[in-house]
């Protein structure tokens, strides 16, 4: 059974996606790390590798997603409601471009972002309370 996950995202600048994403509160880990690419530290077992366009091409035959197209949409939860409105925020002021309002139904609190490559990202807080075993 897989015990981590590294997600590679294509990026157009290096220096400023790592700008934008120190920001934001993460950290990168230097052992992988060069001049076109890094790995961005989610926690302990979730980690981001932003790859600078040419060097993901290198990895894959197809052509990369353009900007105004959707790959995936990556949901991080956070430990609060707070914690969603502060990161999201915080992306805004970075650059980031607000893709929907906030959303508060009760045992869930979400909003999102699309960072400075055009990647989309959930921020969201589930109650515990309400989270069925």
């Amino acid at each position: 059974m897989a015990n981590s996950l590294f997600v590679n995202l294509p990026i157009a600048n290096l220096k400023k996606s790592v700008e934008f994403f120190t920001g934001l509160g993460f950290t990168f880990n230097p052992q992988f790390t060069d001049e076109h690419s890094t790995c961005m530290i989610v926690n302990d077992n979730i980690f981001i590798m932003l790859l600078e366009q040419a060097k993901f091409e290198s990895f894959i035959e197809k052509k990369i997603a353009p900007k105004d197209t959707a790959e995936a949409i990556f949901g991080l939860s956070c430990d609060s409601a707070e914690d969603v409105r502060t990161l999201c925020e915080k992306a805004f002021s970075l650059g980031a471009r607000k893709v929907n309002e906030p959303e508060d139904i009760g045992f869930m609190f979400s909003w999102g972002f699309e960072d400075l490559d055009g990647h989309l990202w959930d921020v969201f807080w589930m109650n515990p309370d309400h989270i069925l075993d």
